[in-house]
């Protein structure tokens, strides 16, 4: 009797590829974790700046999405993906270095540590932008869902070493020790990213003057008139307005409201951290459980009052406080991303997906920088703990906004657009 054997799925574990572009990811996204503790550190304490100079050290580092993010798609579009992502980790890690160099000279100043944090803004614009369209060419469209959770689940395990890992090098190194590692992890990155190989498409049309314009239009209107992408951008800049906010202040929070050392505060970020591995690791079993549409909703309808836990963190027993509350609400967060990314990998146009993410980021991420002025404004003229508990409060409406868009009423995400736009070519 002949028996029918099924072939089986590769696993991407197997692709020669994907696992460059992962590994070099990951050890990136480590190095950038280490950053986000490292950089207020070295402001708090080698330059001792202010509450409010720390918040708008972390606007800029998204204040890039609101000047370039529009124009950036379009120019992703047009060019070799690979070679953006190359330049723009070679050029991080030059201004990376340039920080504990003039620290060691003795002539550090926040001027340039806010130099710094604007360059480094600048090219993940148009890193992370060339990435999205990227990834579609390296893997399948039926592995993108499987690698969107992997490069998800590496960047919530990196925020699990990065922040602790920053604490500690601060602790024995001082705080100007994270930024050369992150300097050294972009070169790693760009070593990897150098060894794959891949057939990029790009569009060949000659140009004429307006067409830049042009494309930034036919983004912005693709996610507007979209039932879909429309609600999701709304939300995300919602949710990231009060999250930048968070952001911007929770270092300076837990060392000079809660009393923490910085090896400690990196080690809570950390803790917290831990739920968007466990998101991650979730996130396929609950989509097959739910569905993609209903999986976004449930994830951040559970994530988000886990967010009025992180204003009651005091020291001792109370820091688990901060903990519980950013593992949840990092959990929820992961989940909602790895949907969001593979559904708009597989939902647009490809002559578009460069545009179509860069309009979204500069309307979602964009909101970043608003509201890390916001943050340090709230902790300047409330207090840091006071500005914390009103940020975590406004975090939760945003959900409202996913409730009141067609998914709630649809298992799973559409594939594809209802109609085809104009691409304006």
């Amino acid at each position: 009797m002949s028996t029918i054997t099924r072939p089986r799925r590769q696993t991407l574990l197997r692709h020669r590829n994907f696992r460059l572009l992962w590994f070099g990811e990951t050890v990136s996204q480590i190095g950038t974790a280490v950053t986000t503790v490292a950089l207020p550190l070295v402001a708090i304490e080698t330059l001792h700046a202010s509450t409010f100079q720390i918040a708008v050290l972390e606007s800029a580092v998204w204040l890039p999405w609101l000047l370039i993010g529009l124009p950036a798609g379009a120019w992703v579009d047009r060019l070799r993906r690979r070679r953006i992502m190359l330049s723009c980790h070679a050029v991080s890690a030059t201004l990376l270095a340039s920080v504990p160099l003039a620290a060691w000279a003795g002539a550090l100043t926040i001027a340039h540590l806010l130099l710094t944090a604007l360059g480094l803004g600048v090219c993940a614009v148009f890193a992370m932008t060339a990435y999205e369209v990227f990834l579609p060419a390296v893997v399948a469209p039926d592995h993108l869902a499987e690698a969107n959770a992997k490069v998800r689940g590496s960047e919530s395990s990196a925020q699990i070493l990065g922040p602790g890992l920053g604490g500690l090098l601060a602790r024995l190194f001082g705080p100007v020790a994270g930024l050369l590692a992150n300097a050294v992890s972009f070169f790693v990155c760009a070593l990897c990213l150098a060894r794959v190989r891949v057939a990029e498409t790009v569009d060949p049309a000659p140009r004429q003057r307006g067409d830049l314009v042009r494309e930034i239009r036919d983004g912005l209107r693709f996610i507007v008139r979209d039932p879909y992408l429309r609600p999701f951008t709304l939300y995300a800049a919602s949710a990231n307005l009060m999250g930048g906010a968070l952001t911007a202040i929770v270092v300076v929070f837990l060392v000079r409201e809660v009393g923490v050392d910085s090896a400690i505060a990196g080690a809570l970020i950390s803790g917290g951290g831990v739920g968007g591995v466990v998101g991650a690791l979730l996130a396929r079993r609950v989509i097959g459980w739910l569905g993609t549409a209903r999986s976004m909703v449930v994830a951040e309808l559970v994530a988000m009052p886990f967010a009025l836990m992180v204003p009651l963190t005091t020291t001792g027993p109370g820091l688990v406080f901060f903990v519980a509350g950013t593992f949840v609400f990092n959990a929820g967060v992961t989940v909602s991303n790895v949907i969001i990314g593979s559904f708009r990998q597989t939902y647009c146009p490809r002559h578009l997906l460069g545009r179509v993410t860069a309009s979204g980021r500069f309307l979602s991420l964009g909101a970043l920088p608003v509201g890390a002025l916001l943050g340090g404004a709230l902790a300047t003229y409330a207090g840091l703990r006071a500005g914390v508990w009103i940020i975590s409060c406004l975090q939760i409406p945003a959900v409202v906004i996913l409730l009141l868009s067609p998914i709630r009423r649809r298992r799973d995400m559409p594939t594809e657009p209802a109609s085809e736009p104009a691409s304006g070519r």
